[in-house]
């Protein structure tokens, strides 16, 4: 399955219709449509037109190029504190800000969520797992420099990877567990009921940044 396919196939499921209603309304065969959801055919010009119109997105959203539905590439002005990040251009450091940028409007979206949801147990099993990876990587950072005392951290050098590694697993299955958790889901109602639309909607300043992750770590997992 390809970009093009997959996209289509979930701004339908998104849109709530069966294959079969999107076909009729499309003006084709379910079998084509099914075909082209499975990246089994390529669509014409034409009708990658009509499928734009009819789930009112951009070409370049449907064809993977942009995380946007407007088709917007993104550009310093998108993010938030875009300010800092063109005084940093000047340093040479602009990809390290954007990046830092990009992953803030994301965690605002994720703990705002969390704060919606109410869930104490499951908002630390997710700050765990966030702070293990920020502990990870400056240790990392810290330990290739041969000069830096080692005197900083009390868990030894040899337990370090094996152990952290093992923390961030065990958090990443709490999550898991509340997640799916019957009497949790209840609790927390709809605090993660979402689609792409509702981000772009609900959170103006920090969706640019969370869909430009999820495409850039898609990018990079392929």
């Amino acid at each position: 399955m390809n970009s093009f396919s997959r996209i289509i196939t979930l701004l339908r499921k998104e849109r709530g219709i069966t294959q079969k209603q999107a076909a009729s309304d499309l003006g084709i065969s379910q079998a084509l449509l099914s075909h082209y959801e499975k990246g089994l055919r390529e669509c014409g010009l034409d009708f990658l037109i009509k499928l734009c119109d009819y789930y009112n997105v951009s070409s370049d959203y449907i064809l993977g190029r942009s995380p946007d539905r407007n088709g917007a590439m993104l550009s310093v002005e998108d993010l938030e504190g875009a300010e800092s990040v063109k005084d940093s251009h000047y340093s040479g450091s602009v990809l390290p800000a954007m990046n830092k940028r990009l992953i803030a409007s994301a965690l605002n979206i994720i703990y705002d969520m969390l704060s919606k949801a109410g869930d104490k147990e499951l908002t630390t099993a997710v700050s765990n797992y966030f702070m293990m990876a920020e502990y990870r990587v400056f240790r990392r950072l810290y330990r290739s420099e041969k000069k830096n005392s080692q005197s900083m951290f009390t868990l030894p050098q040899s337990l370090f990877e094996g152990y952290t590694a093992g923390a961030m697993e065990k958090n990443g299955a709490l999550m898991c567990s509340l997640l799916s958790d019957k009497a949790g889901v209840k609790k927390r109602g709809d605090a993660f009921e979402m689609t792409g639309e509702s981000i772009s909607r609900d959170y103006p300043k920090h969706a640019t940044g969370l869909l430009n992750i999820i495409k850039t770590a898609e990018d990079i997992i392929k």
